[in-house]
């Protein structure tokens, strides 16, 4: 079992690679390291943009906040909206 401080860490290396990727290869990396993907992730994820976006660095912000709800939304912590029949 990770302290809770190795899986902040393990969380921020995996948003940085996330930053650095190439185009498109996001949903690979997400895949590859799926054991971190949880509540906490999210969070974290939201932090770091609204960091971005206090120091000007928008597209980064846009960035993370876009994955995060992508992650939220399969993860199934984004409140879905029911279909109507």
């Amino acid at each position: 079992m990770m302290s809770s401080e190795q899986r902040q860490n393990q969380y921020y290396t995996l948003i940085e690679q996330l930053l650095k990727c190439p185009n498109g290869k996001e949903p690979e990396l997400i895949e590859a390291n799926s054991e971190l993907l949880d509540a906490e992730f999210i969070k974290l994820m939201m932090q770091v943009a609204t960091s971005f976006a206090h120091n000007g660095n928008e597209d980064a912000a846009k960035f993370l906040i876009h994955i995060a709800r992508e992650l939220s939304k399969q993860l199934g912590f984004y409140p879905q909206v029911p279909k109507k029949e």
